[in-house]
């Protein structure tokens, strides 16, 4: 069952990726125009954050594994993996950044890089019961939302 809850996480957490792309496509405008940063800034970060749109959707897969494998308390199989990704993601940024000159870009496609997941696909039984699972999701990230907006207006207040 606990696999089935991962599966609705992946599903909620999928949809939620592609509502925040077009916020990672057009982030050189909203920095630029509603934020008012510099115009090269912009262009830079609205760059980088369109090479960062494939994190995003492996992220969405990524962090409800985390979840899985906590609640069966495989913490040093989180540990390890956790380990030999940071060893390849630091090899790859000084290759793709320093060595080939990729810059800025290049660090974006290492994170595309390093954030590989395999699986053995969906299951049915992930689509039951999905609303549910939709609502307590929901409520769950308003409440880090607020705690988060608590602590940031305690903090700039």
């Amino acid at each position: 069952m606990l696999g089935i809850y991962m599966q609705r996480s992946w599903l909620l957490s999928i949809a939620t990726a592609l509502l925040l792309t077009p916020i990672y496509v057009l982030a050189s405008p909203i920095f630029h125009t509603l934020l008012g940063q510099e115009k090269q800034i912009s262009e830079l970060a609205g760059r980088f954050a369109v090479w960062m749109v494939p994190q995003l959707f492996f992220f969405a897969l990524n962090f409800p594994m985390q979840k899985f494998l906590q609640a069966q308390s495989r913490v040093w199989v989180l540990a390890g993996i956790s380990s030999a990704v940071l060893s390849v993601h630091v090899l790859l940024n000084w290759v793709f950044v320093s060595k080939l000159g990729y810059g800025i870009i290049g660090a974006a496609v290492v994170g595309d890089v390093s954030c590989f997941d395999s699986w053995t696909g969906f299951s049915t039984k992930a689509f039951s019961s999905f609303p549910a699972f939709a609502k307590l999701s929901l409520a769950s990230a308003v409440l880090s939302w607020l705690a988060f907006l608590g602590l940031f207006l305690f903090e700039y207040s």
